[in-house]
């Protein structure tokens, strides 16, 4: 009896400790999370669109597609320098940011709204915010398809993951804006006008929102650790089952052994 008991104990101890290897498996890494901008226009330009991220890790696929924009500038296609402004206000600016009352919202005006250059979206190229101002790395023309992975510094992902970090897309069509907008000079690049560098649209980076998982849910913004637990939890289930098969093997075996005798 002593004998038996043991046993028993032993097989008890053996299904916890399946259980428990379960319990102490190692966390899966963090899912890719995705967020999206709804770009809307700024400066009386007639431009719209939308911007995608997925973040995984540093590494950001950054899906745009904008139409509306002004298309030609100096008789070639309107180059429009686009960036991820960080740590400002988390905010697109409002016409009470055009301190100077010429009626556009500078770039420079802007700032405290979507603060400064974190990464800039360029085609090809750096994409660093040194190069915020280079127009031939930029997207052009009236519309914008722009699908590019790219690596962003820590400070980016941290605005991103913080609710800090804005979409601006910017190159106004000059002709748009007022007489005296017309005759200024660029905040930013002053060998350029004023409206090659002001923005014409702009959108908050906040997590997508989506009614249902679709398939590939870590890279959709569904991120979460829901598959990881249910995983841990059917080893769980797997390894108490395995143990309580072998405990009845046992309890059957005795059975037996205890009739023989």
């Amino acid at each position: 009896m002593k004998v038996r008991s043991s046993l028993f104990a032993l097989v008890a101890a053996g299904a916890v400790s399946i259980g428990g290897a379960a319990l102490v498996a190692s966390p899966a890494s963090a899912a890719p999370v995705s967020y999206q901008a709804n770009l809307a226009a700024l400066n009386h330009s007639s431009a719209s669109g939308t911007l995608m991220l997925t973040l995984d890790g540093n590494q950001a696929t950054v899906t745009e597609t904008a139409t509306g924009l002004a298309s030609t500038f100096n008789g070639a296609a309107f180059p429009h320098v686009q960036h991820i402004h960080i740590n400002g206000q988390g905010a697109c600016p409002t016409t009470a940011a055009d301190t100077n009352g010429d009626g556009v919202i500078s770039t420079t005006e802007g700032g405290p709204a979507y603060g400064p250059i974190g990464t800039t979206l360029s085609v090809t190229g750096p994409t660093t915010a040194a190069s915020g101002t280079v127009l031939n790395i930029a997207p052009s023309g009236a519309s914008i398809n722009y699908n590019r992975t790219i690596t962003l510094d820590a400070a980016t992902v941290s605005a991103i993951q913080a609710n800090k970090a804005v979409i601006v897309v910017h190159g106004d069509d000059p002709t748009t804006l007022s007489a005296k907008a017309q005759a200024e000079k660029s905040d930013l690049v002053p060998s350029l006008p004023l409206a090659a560098t002001s923005p014409a649209l702009c959108g908050v980076l906040a997590v997508a929102q989506t009614s249902a998982v679709p398939s590939g849910g870590a890279a959709t913004g569904a991120g979460g650790t829901s598959g990881t637990q249910s995983n841990e939890l059917y080893l769980i289930g797997g390894g108490l089952l395995a143990g309580s098969i072998v405990a009845l093997g046992l309890r059957r075996k005795f059975a037996t052994v205890n009739d023989i005798s």
